[in-house]
């Protein structure tokens, strides 16, 4: 009989291309990924891997066999999301990646609601971005990703993954309380603070102040959006950030809407099969109520 956990090896090696890669991803050392891919071949009776250099590729055997894995290991977190449903109590360990302003204006409140309503649920969190999370997803470093999608920039759609919608989280224009202009138009000619080039909230960013009739004065640069806000606060720059970073109310800035009112997604990810587990439930509803007490607004 196949070993999951060895069809999980060798559909990260198709993946991810190294044994090496395979193994820092997995938290294995190589060689014990080597030997159970050695298994694998003992198993299976046929050849799995062949010589590229001095890396390995995958034979057609082996893409027939990550085929057929992928819907096995999917059959499988459908069938732990059954046998946990059947259970009275949500229990277990939920390993989840977030991203920051999620981290910061939202996950305390979730993580209390879940502390009273499902005491034997541990929810572990890490603070991550959909780009490198997801991909961890796929390998099994997390159980859920809390991730975010900026208008006409979709993140790529791994078929061993399924996605809930969640809320939507409004884009606004940000400026220092004492500049006059009020719209993204009338800023051609000030400084701005943004996220790195790259990343989908720059590219974002960017291509509106294109459409507004300019190029972006970029001054500063940071992941951080508090950073920003602390920067637009101060006078030195204006920024768009989403309504969870927490710009409203601020002392020091004043907070614009944009034209069209554009939003970024906020989504869960989970691997294929696991969407009805109850822990990723447990964690999605609370989320979602948290966000409408948060902002006062139906999802």
């Amino acid at each position: 009989m196949l070993d999951l956990r060895r069809l999980r090896l060798l559909r990260e090696l198709k993946r991810r291309g190294t044994v090496t890669a395979v193994a820092e991803a997995l938290g294995y050392s190589p060689s014990a990924v080597s030997q159970q891919l050695a298994t694998l071949e003992r198993e299976t009776r046929v050849t799995l891997l062949e010589p590229a250099g001095r890396r390995v590729r995958l034979t057609p055997q082996a893409d027939v066999l990550v085929e057929h894995a992928e819907r096995l290991l999917a059959e499988m977190e459908r069938a732990e999301a059954a046998l946990a449903r059947s259970l009275h109590d949500t229990v277990g360990t939920l390993r989840v990646a977030a991203f920051q302003t999620a981290v910061l204006a939202l996950l305390p409140d979730v993580l209390l609601r879940l502390a009273q309503e499902h005491p034997s649920l541990r929810v572990e969190v890490t603070e991550a971005e959909p780009e490198s999370a997801l991909p961890a997803l796929v390998a099994g470093q997390f159980d859920l990703v809390l991730g975010e999608e900026y208008p006409d920039r979709p993140l790529p759609r791994p078929r061993e993954v399924e996605r809930r919608g969640l809320f939507r989280d409004e884009l606004r224009l940000a400026v220092p309380s004492a500049w006059p202009e009020g719209t993204l138009a009338g800023l051609a000619h000030r400084p701005f603070v943004l996220e790195p080039t790259g990343t989908a909230a720059r590219d974002w960013a960017t291509a509106a102040c294109r459409a507004a009739g300019f190029e972006p004065d970029v001054q500063h640069v940071s992941t951080d959006l508090q950073i920003h806000l602390t920067l637009v606060a101060h006078g030195l720059a204006a920024a768009l950030v989403p309504d969870l970073a927490g710009a409203a109310g601020r002392d020091g800035l004043a907070v614009h809407a944009l034209p069209a009112a554009p939003a970024r997604s906020v989504f869960a990810a989970v691997r294929l099969g696991a969407l009805d587990q109850p822990t990723t439930a447990a964690f999605t509803d609370a989320l979602v109520v948290s966000h409408r007490a948060a902002t006062g607004k139906e999802n």
